[in-house]
This record gives structure tokens, sequence and C-alpha cells, in this order.
């Protein structure tokens, strides 16, 4: 059964608000700073997304499990 795009893309995002809360979450309470647990969640968060479009690029070109 495949899965409606609609349905991956709510999965996605709130998938990524969750993550993001915790991530929120734990750096004010290591820091105890607003400002800098924004920066931190900003920056992050960004960097997690580049990253991810690389590795899915990556696995587009590897052929393992597929029938």
């Amino acid at each position: 059964m495949n899965e409606a795009r609609k349905r991956s893309i709510a999965k996605a995002v709130s998938y990524r608000v969750i993550c993001i809360i915790m991530l929120s979450l734990i750096t004010y309470l290591i820091t105890g700073d607003l400002l800098q647990m924004t920066y931190i969640v900003v920056v992050f968060q960004s960097i997690q997304m580049v990253i991810y479009y690389f590795h899915e690029r990556a696995w587009e070109r590897i052929k393992w499990g597929y029938c």
C-alpha cells in the first residue's frame, strides 16, 4: 500500500516540529538564554536540512532494497 503524498508531507512536517521543540527545550535548559537558543536551533536545523538533501540524493544512487 502506497502512502499519499499529503500524508507523507504531514508526517515529515510533524516530525520536524517535534525535533525543533525538543532541540529548543534542551538548548534552553543548557544555556538559559532565548536568543542563544534561537541561534542554535536555526543554525542546526538549516545544516540538518542540507545534510538530509545530500543524504537523500546519495541514496537515490543506491539500488539496494528495490524490488
